[in-house]
């Protein structure tokens, strides 16, 4: 395979909701350009692109992918990204390296809220996108809708590039504005004559040049200045100016395809060689902060952006050559672990099948293997190069499951097993959770948790099922009380004897001081599982020795990570030592840490003890259609409004959750909006627990230490 330099690379981002056809387009431009020999199909399961088993199951993209191709000379790299918001974590990294974006459209249903998150996701990135109508061959098709659609969530720069002759059946042609042409297919599909637009369409076609021209003359004042004067501007300034209102996010020109037909690929191919920016154009962020632009003149530097594994090849490692070129056999610096490596073999990937090449060039995108300790996100560079990388965003988790291992003995297996899959998709976030006796699995959604479990059983072998996790509420109290406790113990020998008296009162941020005691000494505790416990002594006399202070707040503390009502662990209390006494001879540190748990426990108990759980943030994106019943079933789930938010037909709610109302909610939501809405949530704080919940908590606690 021939090498590439950095002005003859693009690097695409092809993004789209689930169905839209954007696997379909990756497919059809590959084979359009001759760098396939067969065009391969979602339903044959034969894309380049989605070439797991999983993907073939549900003939949907799961895993992002990486494919090339040559057209006319540019070496063009495809990113393809799951339209699911379940699989964004592949979303995420894609975006990390591409340098423009295309956002496929079906013509069907317009703007779709997955079309909207690739939106918000490019305009975060600062990725200049070019826009597709996809599928105007289907009955349902409405191309005026997709576009009013468009301008109306993206903006006045949306300008129309193209716009179908016909729609629906009769679709076989293009008329292009920017050239003023009209592009007529065959009926097979494949490369269009170029013909005159017909004089019924001429009006249309010359309304849509002229806004396409002062669109383009808006955001550039040469070609304002040349508009002016001369009344027009030629296809090479109109270019140059596309490509500077995309680089600045001004414009976003719309295109027309039928990706099934292989009809109208060729004409975004070229458009991208002649017009989207080479990897140089784009500013870079690096971990300090600074911005940094592709240099192939630079050292060699390069970004992982992707991990994964096959079996029969071992680990795979993604990258694209930010700064100067690599070759096979070159010593690279981890700029995060302080390795040095040696690069492997180099392949330009084609989805599953790779091609070696002897060099890479910065800006270009490609793959090596057995690269041990890196990972997503890692840059590596030359030694003594001062040069590192922002790392990549992924999304907040928004379901959790505890996984159950059915066969002992596998617990290594497992831990293997999820380090791998943590390793390949950041997105996903595993817990050993000491405190829930469980290992939790945090995810993007029910599919996102299913494709790990199809991993875990078909990939690993592991016999594992998925059961709801436990809820890590926290016990606090809400009022004052006393108590104390006489620890005496006498059986032959040295004997135990500690008497504590204390006072428990709730803790909140800007509380008094005690006016009643004589505070001697005050810690305050920030707490690993959040809250605080703040530990006076108030020991006057002598009564109870300095030395077994700590022995006293570490009885509380171990009463405190397995609290007295219901085992879970308590926050947010203020306890003062303030009397007690000891014994000169069988006092020691073991005598006054049970004494003082054994006080701390009663005097918790009589303070009104109040359980508590976690609450979540959450932000609901949805169509204006199923508000009601989205804010219906948020007040079922304990849910408190905070607001409510529009752009356009597209509703965002915000509101406060219980975490126990939230483990199925993703799944309720789809099912609900017919999979159409999203949500994020992130911790909030914890808060009371209505009183049969507390009630039945503390019984199913009782019980299991019963039985």
């Amino acid at each position: 395979m021939k090498n590439y330099p950095t002005s003859k690379v693009r690097n695409v981002a092809l993004m789209g909701h689930t169905g839209s056809g954007k696997t379909t387009l990756a497919e059809t431009m590959i084979f359009e350009s001759g760098s396939s020999h067969k065009r391969g199909s979602v339903e044959n399961k034969s894309t380049l692109s989605d070439y797991h088993e999983i993907e073939k199951e549900k003939e949907k993209s799961v895993f992002g992918s990486v494919l090339h191709l040559d057209w006319r000379g540019t070496k063009i790299n495809l990113l393809d990204a799951p339209g699911t918001p379940d699989y964004w974590g592949q979303v995420s990294d894609s975006l990390r390296v591409a340098d423009s974006a295309i956002l496929v459209m079906n013509s069907e249903y317009g703007v779709e809220v997955g079309t909207e998150a690739f939106w918000k996701a490019s305009e975060l990135r600062n990725l200049p996108t070019l826009l597709v109508a996809n599928k105007l061959d289907s009955e349902q098709s409405d191309f005026q809708k997709t576009v009013d659609m468009a301008k109306e969530r993206f903006g006045r720069g949306v300008v129309v590039v193209q716009f179908p002759y016909s729609e629906g059946d009769d679709f076989h042609a293009i008329v292009d504005v920017l050239k003023m042409t009209m592009y007529e297919f065959p009926e097979a599909g494949g490369r269009p004559d170029k013909l005159p637009i017909p004089e019924s369409l001429k009006a249309q076609a010359e309304l849509l040049h002229n806004e396409l021209v002062e669109t383009i003359a808006e955001n550039d004042e040469s070609l304002l200045d040349l508009y002016f004067e001369n009344g027009k501007l030629d296809e090479y300034q109109m270019r140059d100016g596309l490509k500077l209102g995309m680089l600045n996010r001004d414009i976003f020109p719309l295109f027309c395809t039928v990706a099934g037909k292989n009809m109208g690929s060729g004409r975004i191919m070229g458009f991208i060689g002649n017009v989207t920016p080479d990897p140089t154009e784009k500013e870079l962020t690096l971990k300090s902060g600074k911005t940094h632009k592709v240099n192939p003149d630079e050292n060699p530097a390069l970004f992982v952006f992707r991990s994964t594994s096959e079996s029969h090849v071992g680990d795979l490692t993604y990258f694209k050559v930010m700064d100067g070129s690599v070759q096979h056999g070159m010593d690279l610096f981890n700029q995060r672990t302080g390795d040095s490596l040696r690069l492997g073999a180099l392949f330009s990937p084609q989805g599953e099948k790779r091609t070696e090449v002897a060099q890479l060039d910065a800006g270009d995108i490609g793959v090596t293997v057995k690269m041990k300790n890196t990972m997503s996100g890692n840059t590596l560079t030359d030694k003594g190069i001062d040069l590192e990388f922002e790392p990549i965003n992924y999304p907040e988790p928004t379901i959790r499951v505890a996984i159950e291992l059915l066969n002992e003995g596998d617990e290594d297996k497992l831990s293997n097993a999820l380090h791998q899959i943590e390793k390949e998709d950041p997105s996903v976030s595993v817990e050993h959770s000491q405190e829930l006796q469980q290992t939790i699995l945090h995810g993007l959604g029910e599919e996102h948790l299913n494709v790990i479990l199809y991993e875990l059983q078909n990939r690993y072998n592991l016999k594992v099922e998925f059961i709801t996790p436990r809820i890590p509420y926290r016990e606090t109290i809400t009022r004052k009380s006393e108590a104390y406790y006489k620890h005496k113990k006498q059986s032959g020998g040295a004997g135990q004897f500690a008497e504590v008296y204390l006072s428990i009162e709730p803790w909140y941020e800007g509380i008094p001081d005690r006016d009643d005691l004589n505070v001697r000494n005050v810690q305050e505790i920030e707490l690993d599982w959040g809250g605080k416990l703040v530990f006076q002594n108030c020991i006057v006399g002598g009564v109870i020795d300095n030395r077994f202070m700590p022995a006293i707040l570490k009885g509380i503390m171990e009463k405190m990570e397995n609290g007295p009502m219901s085992g879970c662990r308590v926050r947010d209390v203020r306890v003062s030592v303030y009397d007690g006494s000891m014994h000169s001879v069988d006092s020691n540190e073991a005598a006054f840490k049970t004494a003082s748990l054994m006080a701390f426990k009663e005097g918790f108990l009589n303070a009104s003890p109040q359980l508590l759980e976690p609450l979540y943030e959450i932000e609901v994106t949805l169509p204006a259609d199923y508000m009601g019943d989205v804010m219906s079933d948020l007040s079922s789930r304990r849910g408190q409004i905070l607001g409510m938010d529009s752009e356009g037909s597209i509703q965002k709610v915000k509101a406060i959750v219980p975490l126990q109302e939230l483990d199925k909610y993703t799944t309720r939501l789809k099912s609900m909006t017919q999979g159409s809405a999203t949500y994020t949530r992130q911790f909030h704080d914890y808060g009371p627990v209505p009183n049969d919940i507390q009630k039945r908590v503390i019984e199913e606690t009782l019980s299991a230490e019963a039985g």
